[in-house]
């Protein structure tokens, strides 16, 4: 087969969007006789299989040939792309330099050319860099009109989804939310390019997920999902997915399969070359790890996200009180809530700093924090930030010993989580309502709360805030902090059972067993399932014994 056949194959191959196969084809072939085209197109193809190193020697490859031609437009268009790609693995000063030459390339071209509007979405960033938002939504609003009079509708869709986020940062999150729906309607109505396509998604579910509005992220991260698994070579992208795919388990209450996704996406993001993003990624993973009470490899998490430049806040916060360090805790949260910023990122840090404030006895500091995170509930119109909210004023009133003016916020709290199906908050409404009717006398209300909240906390095995609930009601806490799941995988070790076996007794993943067992074999300090067995044996806690199990709030069979 000659080299021109080769290459119609390829393009083919790119059209039906078999990356992998139309990468293969290209490499296959000598560079130097490939026109730019060919190089542009061989450039997304390796994006798309993470391969973010050869997409930009193909794209540089590309802006020579179409300089050399004298093509300034299109080459305008590959600076572009290399400035985009750079930026988004690391290559922040190479990234700037590229901008620059699509800058100089462009500045004689007029608006209605799509390659100086996709100029302008680059610029953005440089703005938002340097906290000039204004600047930066100037640029959105550029590139989506750029878009809207060249016809380019990849860049109308891009622009239209910016401006969403620029005018979430600016606080006008209606209108944001707004601009991110018409951007996907785009996107879905008109994106050609696969690798645009995929930032849309990636873009508008983030901003969705800032302002905490968990139905449209979950309705969008479907659709990523979707889009994802049509194209198995996929690698570019599905760091992300699962990324948002982790955030709606976590508070749709599946931990477990949360865990893996976390697991899967700091993988992908490494894979693609996405290192900044494995920050986000580690540092939620660590504040799963924190509630489930393995704070050493909450610890640990945190850690690997803050060397990736992602301040783990305000799981540290909360780490620091899980362990009893109280100066920490308390300094930590007075600096997040004294440090101004835009209030999508002070809706991230507020309940936490609420919690730490409020569990240290610092009322008056709590106050603010409530106040604040209730004001931007309202800016954001999110029902999620407000349940927030109310367990926010639910704990402050009862760290200020005011337990009648707790049980409206409460209330009000539990009905906004269980209606949105968070059973993690519904269940923390529950326990701090159970805590406010015990301090009122109501020992039999108080007792009924407690254990909704306990039956939820036993399942999702968040461990901390069981042994919260045995604390008010004098049950003995668990051996050796065992939460209520790996007690159910020590029983079935004492039974001989395997991990195959256990997983399909506990309808989990193997690889689930697997992380349950290690965390046992560390918490009991014990190296063979042997040893964990016969542990289990004179603890009580082995089937038949009367032990843990028995004496716990049910089984797992119900």
């Amino acid at each position: 087969m000659g080299v021109v056949d080769e290459l119609l194959r390829a393009r083919a191959e790119f059209e039906r969007g078999e990356w992998r196969a139309a990468y293969d084809t290209w490499r296959g072939l000598p560079t130097s006789g490939l026109g730019a085209e060919d190089l542009e197109r061989s450039a997304a193809a390796a994006l798309l299989l993470g391969r973010s190193g050869e997409a930009v020697d193909r794209y540089s490859s590309a802006y020579d040939a179409r300089t050399a031609d004298g093509e300034h437009e299109a080459a305008a268009m590959c600076a572009v792309r290399l400035s985009m790609t750079l930026r988004a693995t690391g290559g922040r000063s190479a990234a700037a330099g590229w901008l620059a030459r699509a800058e100089r390339l462009v500045s004689g071209l007029t608006p209605d050319r799509a390659a100086w509007g996709w100029t302008a979405f680059v610029r953005m960033f440089t703005h938002l860099e340097t906290g000039r938002i204004d600047e930066a939504a100037a640029c959105a609003v550029s590139a989506s009109d750029s878009g809207r009079r060249s016809g380019d509708l990849d860049l109308l869709a891009t622009g239209l989804c910016a401006q969403g986020r620029m005018a979430i940062y600016a606080g006008r999150v209606v209108d944001g939310v707004a601009l991110l729906d018409e951007s996907m309607l785009e996107a879905e109505g008109g994106v050609r390019e696969p690798v645009t396509l995929g930032h849309l998604y990636c873009t508008a579910i983030e901003g969705c997920q800032e302002v905490s509005d968990l139905a449209r992220v979950s309705e969008w991260t479907r659709r990523l999902s979707d889009w994802c698994a049509s194209q198995p070579a996929l690698v570019m992208f599905t760091g992300q997915c699962a990324l948002h795919r982790a955030q709606v388990m976590r508070a749709r209450g599946a931990w477990d399969e949360a865990l893996e996704e976390l697991d899967a996406a700091i993988v992908r993001y490494l894979q693609a070359g996405a290192v900044d993003a494995v920050g986000q990624a580690s540092s939620e993973r660590g504040d799963l790890l924190k509630l489930r009470g393995d704070l050493a490899a909450a610890e640990e998490a945190y850690a690997l996200a803050a060397r990736h430049g992602y301040e783990p806040q305000p799981g540290l916060a909360l780490l620091a009180a899980a362990r009893g360090q109280r100066m920490a805790a308390v300094a930590t949260a007075r600096r997040l809530l004294a440090e101004p910023g835009p209030a999508v990122a002070r809706s991230r840090v507020l309940g936490g700093v609420v919690e730490v404030l409020a569990g240290q006895g610092e009322g008056v500091q709590a106050r603010r924090a409530a106040e604040e995170l209730e004001q931007v509930a309202a800016l954001f119109a999110s029902e999620t930030l407000g349940a927030a909210a109310g367990l926010a004023w639910g704990r402050v009133q009862l760290a200020q010993s005011d337990a009648p003016g707790a049980l409206p916020y409460l209330r009000r709290a539990r009905q906004a989580a269980a209606s949105l199906d968070l059973p993690y908050e519904t269940a923390l409404a529950d326990l701090e309502t159970g805590r406010a009717l015990l301090e009122l006398g109501d020992i039999d209300a108080a007792n009924r709360c407690l254990a909704a909240a306990r039956t939820v906390f036993d399942r999702l095995g968040a461990r901390p805030a069981a042994d919260a609930v045995d604390a008010l009601t004098g049950r003995p806490t668990r051996p050796a902090g065992l939460s209520r799941r790996e007690l159910e995988v020590l029983e079935l070790v004492a039974a001989g059972r395997s991990n195959a076996e256990i997983a399909k007794e506990l309808v989990l993943s193997e690889r689930t067993v697997a992380r349950h067992l290690s965390n046992i074999f560390g918490k009991l300090g014990v190296g063979s399932r042997t040893a964990a067995a016969a542990f289990a044996f004179e603890h009580g806690i082995a089937a038949g014994s009367g032990g843990a199990l028995d004496r716990g709030a049910g089984s797992r069979r119900g």
